[in-house]
């Protein structure tokens, strides 16, 4: 059963797995995804040479919180700072020298557009990345110095991606979704093939959900490996729209209010939408003040800097949201560790 709870003390929902989807999906989905161990196998050997194994780490602090023998899969390690270099590089793979030619063009402002660049600058592909003009200019630069050519349009990402759209028309670039796209979701679930690998006894795993495209990946890797490991999204109750969507049995459009850029999403992807429902076991979630409290808490306590979405499952399992049996083996998934701190510039502190 998926379930869906939220840290606000609304009642949650209890929604039918895939055996009984037509009965909470008024408009059947007509993309659908499936993919096995070997795809994932075959995803990491592809990307394998240009990316780094993160690590499990234990935290003795995390796992007297919470009751649970706790790792943490620490993607703030891995090239770009976050775990979205390994989509683009198992796509840019795959692609012909004709599609080569042609270049890539993405729409972001985080870590999507970092991860396209290098990933594109590795495979010698011509690489555009369009952000809105009031993107940071810290993430504007990284851009760059990754090898992308930045296209500054619009005051929102809707705008930006609409430049990217006219660019797909008018040069014939190629479009690189930041999650609604099989290769990517393939390339992200490397990501879970690893924590089954490194630690074949895990009992759950602890996901962030923006648009889907980690805990598509994610989800489908460990229950590859073992479909009895239980898969826990965690989002902002500021802006669920996974939540939202799983509820109403169909894609929806939210107003998103959350100011965390990693889970920040109006409309979740198709592929995304059809995995969680498969593959997910609970979603909850919890406000953006308790997720930047998680934040501090998990510099403070496990001397890591996280992003606020990479903090999301951390403030689940602080809350006591993920609910397990006493010494369960836990793994929250810590997505990057790209954060804005231009704002801390001429403080003191001890």
């Amino acid at each position: 059963m998926l379930s869906l709870r939220s840290n606000d003390r609304r009642p949650f929902v209890k929604c039918p797995t895939i055996a009984k989807l037509t009965i909470f999906t008024p408009r059947p989905l007509t993309r659908m995804l499936t993919l096995t161990l070997k795809d994932f196998e075959d995803a990491r050997a592809r990307i394998a040479e240009h990316i780094k194994r993160t690590p499990l780490l234990t935290s003795r602090q995390l796992s007297e919180a919470t009751g649970y023998d706790m790792r943490l899969k620490a993607e703030n390690f891995q090239r770009v700072g976050s775990y979205k270099i390994r989509g683009p590089l198992n796509k840019f793979a795959q692609m012909s020298d004709a599609e080569k030619k042609r270049g890539v063009v993405c729409s972001s402002a985080g870590n999507h557009a970092q991860g396209v660049a290098l990933a594109a600058r590795i495979h010698g592909i011509r690489a555009v990345i369009c952000m809105a003009e009031n993107a940071t200019p810290s993430k504007i630069a990284a851009t760059k110095a990754y090898g992308g050519e930045v296209v500054l349009h619009g005051t929102i990402w809707d705008e930006a991606n609409e430049k990217a759209k006219e660019l797909v028309r008018d040069e014939g670039l190629i479009y690189v979704h930041p999650f609604d796209d099989a290769q990517l979701i393939a390339g992200q679930g490397t990501l879970g093939l690893e924590i089954v690998q490194d630690w074949p006894e895990v009992d759950a795993v602890v996901v962030p959900i923006g648009g889907g495209g980690l805990i598509s990946g994610v989800s489908m890797a460990v229950k590859s490996f073992n479909p009895k490991i239980r898969v826990i999204g965690v989002e902002s109750s500021d802006g669920p729209a996974m939540k939202a969507s799983v509820e109403a049995g169909e894609l929806t459009t939210i107003d998103c209010r959350t100011i965390i850029d990693g889970l920040r999403v109006r409309r979740v992807g198709e592929l995304n939408f059809s995995v969680v429902q498969r593959y997910v076991d609970e979603i909850v979630a919890l406000p953006d003040r308790e997720i930047f409290d998680a934040m501090i808490w998990t510099m403070e306590r496990c001397k890591l800097v996280i992003e606020g979405a990479a903090a999301a499952p951390v403030a689940a399992l602080l809350h006591g949201l993920v609910e397990l049996p006493a010494k369960s083996r836990v793994v929250a998934v810590l997505s990057g560790g790209n954060v804005n701190l231009d704002q801390l510039r001429g403080l003191r502190w001890n």
